[in-house]
């Protein structure tokens, strides 16, 4: 049987404001399993995105414990948190943070020269992922030049570029109309599963949420 590509046990996050302590997370436990699309279903305010920033390895402050390929996160020093990052996972947020300057390939192309990957690889990678997402005739455009629809896609390619075991993915449709959003996440979804990664999407959108694997919600800092 195959092991749990993350595992949370009793997360906890707490953030002083106003001289009050808030308590976030409460005692998170969560396990997700190779490829699986795992949906974090809550209102805006509830603590997903500081779910996903822990999951992500992306700040401290947190107590119990982040394994991500079994290996314990919170024993790791630094520069090995960022190994783990690069090695294992994917971000897309909801805004889609491209670089202006540089083109849609080129924006999928970057990740994986940072991690060793020889750019005509890279470039290979990067074309044969915008063209599965729709935007075989939008390589050479920049961001401006694109829709907002489009500038996601890109976003999603540039997360899936190093075939990450896990994609984290922050509200991925919110800045979307409704229209585009359906679009733009069942081609995030099809491209995930034909990756055999696994995800963990968080959304307040219960219509979304119903087409991944499983839906866990997070109410009062656990989930139910």
């Amino acid at each position: 049987m195959s092991k749990p590509i993350v595992q949370l046990r009793a997360l906890k996050r707490s953030f002083e404001q106003g001289g009050q302590v808030i308590d976030v997370l409460r005692g998170v436990d969560l396990d997700i399993m190779p490829g699986e699309i795992v949906a974090l279903l809550g209102p805006s305010g509830s603590g997903k995105s500081t779910m996903l920033q822990a999951v992500g390895l992306l700040e401290g402050g947190f107590e119990g414990s982040i394994a991500i390929a079994g290996e314990a996160a919170e024993k790791l020093a630094s520069d090995q948190r960022t190994r783990l990052r690069r090695e294992h996972l994917g971000f897309v947020y909801q805004f889609h943070h491209l670089l202006p300057d540089f083109n849609a390939t080129e924006n999928v192309v970057m990740p994986q020269m940072v991690a060793g990957v020889d750019e005509a690889a890279a470039k290979e990678r990067a074309e044969s992922l915008l063209t599965s997402l729709g935007l075989g005739h939008r390589l050479t455009h920049r961001p401006s030049q694109l829709s907002g629809g489009e500038q996601q896609r890109v976003a999603v390619a540039r997360a899936l570029a190093n075939q990450p075991t896990l994609v984290l993915a922050d509200e991925p449709t919110g800045n979307l109309d409704e229209a585009t959003s359906d679009i733009v996440l069942g081609q995030f979804l099809d491209l995930v599963r034909g990756e055999g990664s696994a995800a963990l999407v968080a959304t307040h959108n219960e219509r979304l949420a119903s087409r991944m694997d499983r839906v866990v919600r997070l109410h009062d800092g656990v989930l139910a």
